[in-house]
């Protein structure tokens, strides 16, 4: 591993671990007693922070099948790398997820309907719309039917779609969650996953530009 790809995984690591736990910390403390945004104050979480925790952890289960599609093949190192690492990242937060909806008697089964939450936000738009960021049935297949270079491009355009979406409902959940603990690991996936995005951008530009 080059000096470059070996800070980049370290600002990466370093970025998750300082927000999670601030996020733990928060865990302990309890709930934020006064909310931003329009989400008004609470001592318990609402029906906002259990409708981000059940679609996140929804939308974080593709990333790592999508993960899971590339790990082990020949993509190159830079994308092995970023996989390792999302897979990584994201299996500690939906562990994380799922034991605060336990924690709350909340049911950690997929939703029977998506982002409705969005809607309590004053986001109709996204409340009707969809999971956004979703591979389709067909794209899965294609990554997994892919191979060499073309195999690590396609992961990195449909990894950074998965991960706008990502970042669209982490930022509405950062402004709009009651529990404390639950905007602190919404902001934390706005950031972590904005800087990969800019790692995407800057290896589809360059490593993979003509894969």
């Amino acid at each position: 591993m080059g000096d470059r790809d070996r800070s980049t995984r370290l600002t990466r690591r370093g970025l998750l671990a300082s927000s999670l736990a601030a996020a733990g910390v928060a865990a302990v403390t309890g709930c934020r007693t006064v909310a931003s945004g329009g989400a008004g104050s609470s001592a318990e979480p609402t029906d906002i922070d259990v409708g981000f925790l059940t679609d996140m952890t929804t939308h974080h289960g593709q990333a790592l099948v999508l993960c899971q599609r590339v790990v082990g093949a020949d993509t190159g190192a830079p994308v092995q790398a970023a996989a390792a690492e999302v897979l990584q990242n994201q299996s500690i937060e939906v562990g994380m997820m799922r034991a605060w909806l336990a924690d709350w008697g909340r049911s950690t089964a997929p939703p029977d309907t998506t982002m409705a939450w969005m809607g309590l936000c004053g986001r109709e738009d996204l409340a009707e719309g969809g999971m956004p960021g979703l591979a389709t049935d067909e794209e899965l297949l294609a990554l997994a039917e892919a191979d060499g270079p073309a195999k690590g491009r396609r992961w990195l355009e449909l990894m950074r779609a998965h991960h706008e979406g990502g970042v669209e409902m982490a930022s509405v959940a950062s402004a709009w969650a009651s529990a404390d603990k639950v905007r602190r690991l919404a902001s934390t996936q706005v950031e972590v996953q904005g800087y990969e995005i800019t790692m995407y951008d800057q290896l589809l530009a360059t490593t993979y530009a003509s894969a």
